[in-house]
């Protein structure tokens, strides 16, 4: 075999290329290949997206079966396809956009019915498929309305119903007046209710423009109390051990209560008794000093014992020519810093 170096480099690059561009592709459209892919692709008609979005999950009974591959508008109609991963739909199945958190999330539900198999080429149609009441549009639509209605010419319509109505009966009468009297508050409060409804209607789509921010924070606090309940028991175990060893403390010092005060007394009198005593106890240990100094020079030059015997040898002698120990017993000098 011709080693890759003497081949054609050119060549060589050329296919390089191919290989890293086919693989890229693989890569990002694995999902579409059949044998890592996998799944069957469906679609339903909806008669709007209520915010539904490719990529939300697809929930059969509650659990993730699958993803929302597009959401696109036909005509009236929007058209969803979604794939599902080995979960077969029956051929009377429903499917509805679902809201999966209060910030507007959005997944796609399904229900399988039917006695045969649904067949991927036909969507489920309008009939079974349902959207959900989005609280975050209706609001600003509210906000909307409210701004364009003309709350003097509504007070007058009450006052004028009020009176037009005023030799009515009486429970009508106070019907109208109760009107009468929520128009007039209505007309003096129409600069604090637009603000009010203006505000509403920023609030909602500042949480929904925060929407990722907001679910992140809701995922990490769904963390951090996974994590504490998983610590709960070790947590228990530590205070339970805490107090277990608590009362054998206590149990201990009850038990032995008799013999820990007199010893404690003894103690207290030992100690006295050392406070008294504090001058002449470091007395004695300057004193000790030169003897264990000493001591240490007498023992300190090897493995034998330096010491000094007066009276073994005969007393100083002189008589004349022979002259025996003419120093006497007395004490040899200690080199300054020598051993003996």
């Amino acid at each position: 075999m011709t080693p890759l170096r003497e081949r054609n480099q050119a060549g060589v690059g050329a296919v390089t290329l191919v290989l890293l561009t086919l693989s890229v592709l693989v890569a990002f459209n694995a999902d579409d290949l059949p044998i890592i892919g996998g799944g069957t692709t469906y679609t339903a008609e909806f008669t709007e997206s209520a915010g539904l979005r490719p990529g939300n999950e697809v929930r059969l009974a509650g659990v993730k079966v699958g993803d929302v591959r597009s959401v696109e508008l036909a005509g009236a109609k929007v058209v969803v396809d979604f794939r599902l991963r080995d979960t077969p739909l029956g051929d009377r199945s429903r499917a509805s956009i679902e809201i999966k958190t209060l910030l507007g999330d959005k997944y796609l539900a399904v229900r399988s019915e039917g006695d045969g198999p649904q067949s991927p080429d036909e969507p489920i149609p309008t009939d079974r498929t349902a959207t959900p009441f989005d609280i975050v549009p209706a609001v600003g639509e509210l906000s909307r309305t409210v701004e364009k209605i003309d709350t003097g010419q509504l007070a007058d319509s009450f006052e004028v119903v009020a009176d037009t109505f005023a030799t009515s009966p009486r429970h009508l009468s106070d019907a109208l007046g109760g009107l009468s009297a929520l128009s007039r508050t209505l007309s003096t409060r129409d600069t604090e209710l637009r603000r009010l409804l203006a505000n509403t209607a920023g609030l909602s789509r500042t949480v929904a423009d925060r929407d990722a921010q907001l679910r992140a924070l809701f995922a990490d606090a769904s963390l951090l109390l996974a994590e504490l309940n998983t610590r709960r028991e070790a947590v228990h175990r530590l205070l339970t051990g805490t107090t277990a060893l608590a009362r054998e403390l206590s149990g201990l010092v009850a038990d032995n209560q008799r013999h820990l005060k007199p010893a404690l007394d003894e103690l207290g009198r030992v100690t006295d008794i050392l406070s008294r005593n504090q001058e002449n106890l470091s007395a004695s240990l300057a004193a000790l000093a030169p003897y264990v100094r000493m001591f240490n020079n007498v023992v300190g030059n090897g493995r034998w014992f330096e010491g000094y015997i007066c009276g073994l040898i005969p007393p100083p002698t002189d008589v004349g020519i022979i002259d025996i120990n003419p120093q006497g017993c007395s004490v040899p000098l200690t080199p300054q810093g020598g051993g003996r």
